[in-house]
């Protein structure tokens, strides 16, 4: 029920000068945050700017050092580890939360299982997880195990977690990085409907343009500290990326670097076929920056896995520096000047538990061995150099990488593979889940790889990211490279229809 007092909608839940203290680093400092009823209020920031760590707390998975917390207006304590639920607040998490022995029935119910003299009453439970896929317009089989879904399903299954509990107000932390277009119309039609019922919503984003479509406030942290409350009405992207970084982001994308046509093939891929991917072929030169684009199931990661050696191939070839590479032959790619930079940090590209230097270091250890032992003051000179050039920032060089905000998370994971000193550069979604600050430095460290004369390929779904990096564009779709663009067709408009199956060119 909502509360009002003389008229005015009390917040059903809000944060009152809010502090947070991990060990000696402070990262929040006394914000305030509110959300009302039946209302979608945007968290923004760059990475490291508090807004996660504000979630949680307001949640009840971290506990604040200081400050208050209300809800309906009444101060609480909430209960820890997800019990908040109990109250209506619910968390997606950025990280999935997701039991992969579980199947996606078993997941909805996990803890509050439904019983019938004793027994699950599973067939409720299954008819039930069916409704709500059907709301989300989501082909989803109810029974299939966690561990068999891709990525953009395990959203949508913790998207319908959320949506089955009839919560109050709901996180949202990142929830439309994996989802397709028409996926995140969907998810963005059903919090409409749910706020016109009166739940509310937290949306944490970093795409400005879906804070500005779908939000009535927009709350800006920045540095850990409470930067500005606005209706969404009256701000627009650029305002809110001056607001997030602290200064004018004039210059998004760097100038590109055209690589002379006479310039060495460095990267020669001959009709390569897996299990989806059928017949691609394209060559990369010295210096350039290619773009693969086309809609999420193309298949462009399973291409670039099997051209990198990380999964094989059924015909085909790759052609690296004039060395032929065996189907999965990772390690023949590797030595030969090759390096993949996967699109999941968390689940494939780091370690979380474990330092930086132990990362930075993880696909070069070679270089750092001495006598037969792994050198620690090499790995530090190493870290010292990364740090610098990656401009990595954290207080402290022992810090777990799980603890490090996301943007230098995907700094240190550019550094790892740039440790192996590679020519041919494989980057997939090099910005995923990252602020507008960080990601401008990440367009400019791959600008430079070029200017030295590395050969870069940027895998990325925003089609923005490979227009204003890449001199080439390869479209893909159903597992074919549909269309190679360049010059002119290096459009929104002719990508998406490319990538729609509205027009066709084959690279050649």
């Amino acid at each position: 029920m909502n509360s009002h007092e003389g008229g005015i909608a009390v917040p059903v839940l809000a944060a009152e000068r809010i502090s947070k203290i991990f060990g000696e680093v402070q990262v929040l400092f006394s914000v305030d945050f509110d959300v009302l009823p039946g209302e979608v209020h945007a968290l923004i920031g760059e990475n490291g700017a508090g807004k996660s760590t504000l979630a949680k707390i307001l949640t009840g998975f971290e506990q604040a050092s200081s400050g208050q917390i209300l809800l309906d207006g009444q101060s609480v304590t909430l209960p820890s580890n997800g019990r908040a639920e109990a109250l209506g607040i619910v968390l997606i998490h950025q990280e999935f939360n997701l039991a992969e022995h579980l199947t996606v029935t078993e997941s909805l119910f996990l803890g509050r299982e439904v019983a019938r003299f004793g027994v699950l009453d599973r067939r409720f439970m299954r008819e039930e997880t069916r409704r709500v896929l059907d709301i989300l317009g989501s082909s989803i089989d109810e029974d299939a195990p966690i561990s068999s879904l891709s990525v953009a399903d395990k959203q949508m299954v913790e998207i319908a977690k959320a949506i089955s509990r009839d919560a109050r107000v709901v996180f949202m932390d990142e929830p439309t990085a994996v989802l397709s277009r028409d996926e995140t119309d969907i998810l963005f039609d059903q919090v409409r409907k749910l706020r016109a019922k009166g739940t509310s919503f937290v949306f944490i984003s970093h795409k400005l343009d879906e804070v500005i479509e779908l939000t009535d406030r927009v709350t800006v942290l920045r540095d850990g500290q409470w930067i500005k409350t606005a209706p969404t009405s009256l701000l627009d992207a650029e305002s809110m990326a001056q607001l997030m970084v602290g200064r004018e982001l004039a210059s998004l994308y760097p100038a590109k670097h055209e690589p002379d046509v006479d310039e060495e093939v460095t990267l020669s891929v001959r009709s390569l076929t897996t299990g989806y991917v059928k017949d691609a072929s394209f060559e990369l030169r010295k210096g350039e920056v290619l773009g693969f684009s086309g809609l999420i199931g193309s298949g462009r990661t399973e291409f670039m896995e099997a051209v990198a050696g990380l999964r094989p191939r059924l015909s085909g070839e790759v052609v690296l520096k004039g060395h032929a590479i065996g189907s999965g032959d990772f390690l023949s790619a590797k030595a030969n000047g090759l390096a993949y930079m996967t699109k999941d940090r968390k689940g494939r590209g780091l370690l979380l538990g474990e330092g930086m230097a132990t990362n930075l270091t993880l696909q070069s250890l070679d270089r750092h061995v001495r006598h037969g032992y792994l050198d620690p003051s090499s790995e530090a000179e190493a870290l010292a150099r990364a740090r610098r050039r990656f401009d990595i920032r954290v207080r402290d060089d022992n810090v777990m990488v799980g603890r490090m905000s996301g943007g230098n998370q995907q700094k240190l994971l550019l550094a790892k593979i740039m440790e192996t000193e590679p020519d041919v550069i494989i980057i997939d979604e090099p910005t995923r889940g990252i602020d507008v600050g960080t990601k401008q430095q990440i367009y400019h460290f791959i600008a430079a790889l070029a200017r030295e004369g590395r050969s870069i390929i940027v895998v990325s779904s925003e089609m923005q990211e490979v227009i204003g990096l890449c001199t080439r564009v390869a479209v893909m779709r159903e597992g074919r490279i549909v269309g190679m663009l360049e010059g002119e067709e290096v459009s929104e408009q002719v990508i998406m229809r490319y990538a729609a199956g509205l027009k066709r060119k084959l690279a050649g």
